[in-house]
């Protein structure tokens, strides 16, 4: 667990850009890599949700945390989405991210078959056993429909590398109990933009971010301020990044994140399905957001 010292701050939940015709756009995915460390982004995490893994074929998955850890070069961390409802899927996308160079792998609670938590704990053990990088635990109850309990993730705190969590329950509470449970070294990462700032105040290590795909200065200005605790400063950033939080997840954030990218020149409008592009009214309040924030003139 040495190499957890540097996880912390603003991790982009980076999307994987498309060309017209579905096919991933390697030139766009390096271009933003770059773009996101230019502007001071701590970390990346290709191929989680945000990066439409669910629609992303094995090959593609694996292809797009190559190129994330050819492209940042070690100047960041690269934190890559290894999760599967499969438990012997999770693992060979753990093995590969490992030999790929990847700094560690998020994995979420297995979706959709609803294990118990000693379910859990035995993928998550699985998992641990494979690889000999840290493992950050992805937490999400609303869209796996299981909640990994303080003392599971206490359980599994105990094992070679299992560093953390990206805590996406929207209760803030669990930072404290967490950092009760597992004191001040285990690694907490919000998955949530809005209540990020707050969580961050609780003990919060960090955010894995959606909205740093369109603003990741502002993004990784807000969590720098906070580590230097200067809350003060922080909450004039937050100011400006709250409609943006906002309007990028009125629909699927996905789309939101890909209409801001584009509305900045940098990558296609292109989703697949079952994500559609946002509709033109969620279009008009992402592009006021961005006014707001002073991304767009």
């Amino acid at each position: 667990m040495a190499a957890k010292a540097n996880f912390r701050g603003s991790f982009t939940a980076m999307v994987t850009p498309f060309k017209k015709d579905g096919s991933l756009d390697e030139q766009a995915f390096r271009s933003l890599v770059n773009w996101q460390i230019d502007e001071g982004s701590h970390g990346l995490v290709p191929v989680g949700t945000t990066g439409e893994s669910p629609t992303l074929s094995h090959e593609e998955h694996n292809k797009v945390v190559e190129w994330c850890v050819e492209e940042a070069k070690g100047r960041v961390p690269v934190i890559a989405g290894a999760g599967s409802n499969s438990t012997r899927e999770a693992v060979e996308l753990a093995k590969h991210a490992e030999k790929a160079g990847a700094d560690a792998v998020l994995v979420v609670t297995p979706y959709y078959n609803k294990p118990t938590q000693e379910g859990m704990y035995h993928h998550f053990k699985a998992v641990n056993d494979a690889i000999g990088i840290p493992i950050i635990i992805y937490n999400i109850p609303p869209r796996s429909v299981v909640d990994m309990s303080v003392e599971t993730m206490t359980r599994l705190y105990e094992l070679k590398n299992i560093a953390g969590v990206k805590d996406a329950t929207a209760n803030l509470g669990r930072v404290s109990q967490q950092r009760h449970a597992m004191g001040a070294d285990f690694l907490q990462l919000s998955g949530e933009d809005m209540t990020a700032l707050a969580y961050m105040a609780a003990g919060g290590h960090g955010c894995i971010s959606v909205v740093s795909n369109v603003a990741p200065k502002l993004c990784s200005d807000l969590m720098s301020a906070v580590i230097a605790g200067d809350y003060a400063g922080a909450l004039k950033i937050q100011d400006r990044l709250v409609p943006l939080h906002d309007a990028v997840f009125k629909e699927p954030g996905v789309a939101g994140a890909k209409h801001g990218l584009a509305l900045l020149g940098r990558i296609q409008e292109e989703v697949r399905l079952p994500l559609l592009p946002v509709t033109e009214p969620t279009g008009k309040v992402i592009r006021s957001a961005m006014m707001h924030a002073g991304l767009l003139n």
